[in-house]
């Protein structure tokens, strides 16, 4: 800008409509305010016009520069293979519709493949490209099960990211130091300030953190302020104790079932009574033994049982409910408590030195057997013990396929979650060979992925079975989902012989044979594209 130009922009701070009338008119008829006549004037005069037009379309007075974005923190693990990023980029272009098996067609759902193969690329160590962070930070923002395998892969220039984006602010709560003030778990003040100080979500992700690394410093903490938080906090705080949960945490929890709300005295007690050795443990085996017996004056030695005719003071203190849901006992409710917190080395020794099998399969007197077991294998849940999960499951060929008791479904889910990989597959192949697929869909949500040989088979000679029968087609979608995350790639060639359309039997459920040919064409697909997702993320090739 020239030296006329400052002195105009300085003098006029905005002659818009002056100087839109001398331009019109000319700078012979009329001279722009603040500028002297002769041959200069047409250049000062756009000069003046052009510094105006930058002020009104400015509009704000020039502030103060903000402070400089620093740098994203480095990522030092090593890059994705080139296939495996552009394979990323796939998936995450893939916007969720109908998912599962009930769709038609053969095309993969490709987001349903994203946390295998997040999973699969945590377990390699690799680091997020940076151009996809964005989009990974989306698809965790709508999907919560992706958050945590996503947030481990993105690494933390998606927390720096978060910073940046109110969208992404969830990474912040959900990532161990995602807080903007978080500090490291070696640094006590900045623990206890922020303990003190923070917000709550930061306050438990805190205290999650330090939980796993330190049990007690994270208990020690939570002693300080406990008196002074609200409930529902205190019931927040309080489940954090799961993980790592000890012996040494008794004291405290004891202190809990004094607590001025019923839910923390309950979860309290229900943590208590997960220690075997705990004091609460004592006291509920003791109250649970006195109600149940082997009545050895019978034919057949026999489980009898006299359910509690009262909740006392010290049983509710313990942690038990005294008021029966509707449509309850409140004897059986009481007496199913009392079972559940009970530790299962209680019954070997109270009822003749009998192995969980043997107890199993005693008879039990007087209508008592649904609502032992059932406290039985909510008791065998808590306490994970494989023993009385694997009595309590029984053969997977037997008729009810749950052993003597009345076990439902998702108590089977449940006590298989106590035993290893193997033999829960194990068990639930003999199930689906027996039963079928009908009722094996909660089974087989909790089987290791992928599935072990013997249960793929299982479920692919189960599906074919009920092709071949011309059954109603629909009803097993759920499986084939299930089936295409969790089969073991190379069964995809074992598969080919079913793609193709079968003959349709006279009482067949209409379009059967092409749905059918659809979803194992879309089964076979999926296998092949799972198993080149792993093929690419095998360490050596290069790198984008």
């Amino acid at each position: 800008m020239s030296r006329t130009t400052a002195t105009v922009a300085a003098s006029l701070p905005d002659h818009w409509e002056q100087l839109v009338t001398t331009a019109l008119l000319g700078t012979d008829r009329r001279t722009p305010p603040g500028v002297a006549p002769g041959p200069q004037t047409p250049s000062d005069l756009l000069d003046a016009a052009a510094a105006a037009t930058v002020r009104r379309r400015a509009g704000l007075c020039p502030a103060r520069p903000a402070e400089r974005l620093r740098p994203a923190p480095e990522d030092s693990r090593p890059p994705l293979p080139h296939a495996a990023a552009r394979r990323l980029a796939a998936l995450l272009a893939d916007r969720p519709g109908a998912s599962g098996g009930g769709r038609r067609g053969a095309a993969p759902d490709l987001m349903e493949l994203l946390p295998q193969w997040l999973q699969a690329a945590n377990a390699r160590g690799y680091a997020a490209p940076p151009q996809a962070l964005p989009a990974l930070l989306d698809a965790a923002r709508g999907r919560t099960d992706l958050r945590p395998a996503a947030l481990r892969f993105a690494g933390p220039r998606a927390l720096w990211l978060a910073r940046l984006n109110p969208d992404w602010r969830f990474a912040l709560r959900a990532a161990p130091g995602g807080g903007p003030s978080a500090p490291g778990l070696r640094d006590p003040q900045g623990i206890r300030r922020l303990w003190q100080e923070g917000l709550f979500a930061e306050r438990v992700t805190l205290l999650t953190a330090l939980r796993s690394r330190d049990a007690a410093a994270a208990r020690a903490l939570l002693e300080e302020t406990w008196a002074t938080e609200r409930a529902e906090d205190r019931l927040m705080f309080l489940d954090s104790l799961r993980a790592g949960l000890a012996p040494d945490d008794e004291t405290f929890l004891e202190r809990a079932l004094a607590d001025r709300s019923r839910n923390v005295r309950e979860t309290a007690a229900e943590l208590l009574s997960a220690l075997p050795a705990s004091a609460l443990a004592a006291r509920m085996a003791a109250r649970a033994a006195a109600c149940v017996a082997v009545d050895r004056t019978r034919d057949v030695p026999t489980i009898v049982v006299e359910a509690p005719h009262e909740c006392d003071a010290a049983m509710e203190r313990d942690g038990v409910v005294a008021k029966a849901p509707a449509g309850r006992g409140e004897r059986s409710w009481w007496l199913g408590q009392l079972v559940e917190a009970a530790p299962l080395g209680t019954w070997p020794g109270r009822l003749g030195g009998r192995t969980p099998e043997e107890i199993v399969a005693l008879p039990v007197a007087d209508g008592w057997q649904g609502e032992l077991h059932a406290a039985w294998c909510r008791a065998a849940v808590r306490q994970r013990d494989a023993a009385w999960s694997r009595a309590l499951l029984g053969e997977p060929s037997a008729p009810e396929a749950g052993g003597p008791g009345a076990v439902s479904l998702a108590e089977r889910a449940r006590l298989l979650a106590a035993l290893d990989a193997g033999e829960r597959a194990a068990w639930v192949a003999g199930f689906i060979e027996t039963h079928g697929l009908s009722e094996a869909f909660q089974l087989l949500g909790v089987c290791a992925v992928p599935w072990a040989p013997p249960l793929g088979r299982a479920v692919v000679d189960a599906l074919n079975i009920a092709r071949d029968a011309g059954s109603y087609p629909w009803s097993f979608s759920g499986v084939m989902g299930l089936a295409e995350r969790c089969l073991d790639p190379s069964e995809a060639s074992r598969l080919d012989a079913l793609l193709a359309i079968p003959d349709e039997p006279e009482d067949a459920a209409p379009g059967a044979g092409s749905y059918w040919s659809e979803a194992f064409q879309r089964l076979v697909t999926t296998l092949r594209l799972r198993g080149a997702m792993l093929a690419e993320l095998a360490p050596g090739e290069p790198a984008p």
